[in-house]
């Protein structure tokens, strides 16, 4: 073995490499199987995430070198069943590392009788070969200064760390949080679907409205649900606020009536108002598809700043490949719709030339009436990615993006569903 002791937090998102240095997956969690008589919490296996982005677990006894950037196993064939977690298991990172512990270290005078916090896991292999918990990271308080230090102790020092303990409310989430920077909406949304639902709730308490806003939009129909009745009902509403209209209008369709009406009385009136107009049409149409904030410019907006516009890193590409030409006003429903400019056509003229004599006015617009099949037809007809919808009395009343077409096209578990399996030896793994 090439490390006598390893830490588990460095194991997060290692490389795992079959003899031959195949790349099987990554590893994602360390499984801990807590025993009484005072003995020595034992490492059962690895969490890995293969390219699917199934977890399976990979026993400890497969492992043959964990060195920097990687763990090498002495077999290729891995157990393509998905990881269940059993009784007296716990999970390091999602679960024991951020647990409130107390430590019994006569060298610590100073954490003896307060709580302190697991950073991490020293794990190694005893006589047995076995691998084992030998020592325990601990920290105070992130908001207490003094106790911030790193402390490595033995793990015979420690009371806390058995399931019962961990399951108790208020667990730190800083070390997941840190897993979660810089991961987009979607992965985040994964992630936190394979944390057990304590902690799945901790790190969504913990996350600002609009980071939250854009995880709940990537969850599946009834995670989205689920999360959002275990928030206090004014956080409910102030997440709600910070999701696109058209995703919060799909949540709100899936709550009872009376519920979704308390959540819309509670947000701001300015936020809730498109949300209603949603909320009027048909999930299955283009009115129920749109969002109600496609990019709207007035006809002499200059070049320039149309492309100013579709610059804003909060666009979707979608939505930045098309621009929405009408008479004021520009806020939906606005005034007159006179036709929509592309975003190769922007690309293609001098800055100071306006929008309003680029106009393509022969597309002919989405009515919000449409079936979910016709504007699908629609789109593949003109080879967009984007469409203005438009009411009887012509006016723009919101845009149809392909990415909100293929959401409803897709069977509604399809978030959950795994990509295509790669080739992999399966066998039974005793546990």
């Amino acid at each position: 073995m090439a490390t006598a002791r390893v830490y588990v937090a460095r194991l997060a998102g290692l490389t795992v490499l079959g003899p031959d240095g195949e790349s099987i997956g990554r590893v994602r969690d360390v499984v801990v199987a807590v025993r009484g008589d005072h003995q020595q919490p034992r490492i059962h296996g690895l969490v890995v995430e293969l390219p699917t982005r199934r977890r399976i677990f990979v026993p400890m006894g497969r492992v043959t070198a964990i060195e920097p950037g990687m763990v090498t196993l002495n077999t290729g064939t891995v157990s393509l069943r998905r990881f269940a977690q059993r009784p007296g298991e716990l999970l390091a990172l999602a679960q024991i590392v951020d647990s409130r512990v107390r430590v019994n270290d006569p060298d610590l005078p100073d954490l003896r009788d307060v709580d302190v916090y697991v950073a991490d896991l020293g794990i190694e292999q005893n006589r047995t070969r076995d691998w084992v918990v030998g020592r325990v990271a601990v920290r105070g308080h992130r908001r207490i200064a003094r106790r911030r230090a790193v402390h490595v102790v033995d793990w015979s020092d420690v009371r806390g760390l058995t399931p019962q303990d961990v399951d108790q409310p208020g667990q730190d989430v800083t070390s997941l949080l840190g897993q979660f920077e810089g991961l987009r909406p979607a992965d985040v949304a994964h992630r936190l679907r394979e944390l057990p639902e304590k902690r799945r709730l901790e790190v969504a308490i913990a996350l600002d409205d609009e980071r939250l806003a854009d995880v709940v939009q990537e969850l599946p129909d009834d995670d989205q649900v689920d999360l959002l009745g275990h928030l206090e009902v004014h956080r409910a509403a102030d997440v709600l606020e910070a999701m696109d209209p058209d995703d919060a209008a799909d949540l709100l369709g899936e709550l009872p009536e009376s519920e979704a009406e308390s959540l819309l009385a509670l947000m701001d009136p300015q936020e809730s108002e498109p949300v209603r107009r949603l909320l009027a049409h048909s999930p299955d149409t283009a009115g129920g598809l749109m969002t109600p904030e496609p990019v709207i410019l007035s006809p002499s907006t200059t070049v320039a700043e149309a492309l100013a516009r579709i610059r804003d890193p909060d666009l979707t590409p979608a939505l930045a490949s098309m621009v929405f030409v009408v008479r004021p006003p520009t806020a939906t429903p606005t005034g007159r719709y006179l036709g929509c400019v592309h975003i190769q056509q922007l690309l293609r003229e001098p800055p100071a030339h306006l929008v309003g004599g680029l106009v393509d006015s022969d597309l002919a617009p989405l009515s919000p009436e449409m079936s979910l099949g016709q504007v699908t037809r629609y789109f593949a007809t003109y080879n967009l990615v984007c469409g203005p919808v438009v009411d009887a009395e012509n006016h723009l009343i919101g845009a149809v993006t392909v990415d909100d077409v293929l959401d409803h096209l897709l069977p509604e578990d399809w978030r959950e569903e795994e990509q295509p399996a790669l080739e992999r030896s399966v066998e039974p793994v005793q546990r």
